[in-house]
């Protein structure tokens, strides 16, 4: 089990979408991992895989290149056993490069509260490092929302 279960309110969306954003942030492809089902299918991007292993694959290939990964996710809807959310992070290249990643998410979750289905569309822009806002993880008990883009 990994609460909150389905069906989601207001609060227990929020709670899960803070969840992922602190999971997502440690930058560990195992702890992520392990809040999906073992057949989790997901589309991030132009990539689809299934199951655990290939999340696994993809999250230590992405954060490989993306430096300095900081994330900040959202809630955008919900409903039944379905969250929406926005997010932007940042992170640089290998040529020092920064970018702001944009971006969308729509979560399927199993009665266990696994994830079973994740869809990202996602957008880079080149920034300065003078323009970022993202340095970290959210701090404990910041409930700032997501800047405008």
């Amino acid at each position: 089990m990994r609460p909150p279960l389905p069906p989601f309110d207001a609060v227990t969306a929020a709670a899960k979408v803070r969840a992922a954003e602190n999971a997502w942030n440690t930058r560990d492809p195992e702890l992520v991992a392990a809040a999906y089902t073992v057949d989790t299918a997901w589309r991030n991007r132009d990539e689809y895989f299934t199951g655990r292993p290939a999340v696994v694959d993809f999250l230590t290939r992405k954060w490989a290149k993306e430096n300095g990964y900081a994330l900040r996710k959202e809630l955008w809807a919900w409903s039944g056993d379905r969250i929406a959310v926005r997010f932007q992070y940042e992170w640089h290249d290998d040529t020092e490069q920064w970018w702001r990643s944009y971006g969308n998410e729509q979560w399927e979750f199993a009665p266990d509260g696994l994830m079973a289905r994740r869809e990202a569309s996602i957008d880079d822009v080149p920034i300065t490092q003078a323009q970022r806002r993202i340095h970290g993880p959210r701090p404990e008990g910041d409930a700032t929302e997501l800047p405008q883009w």
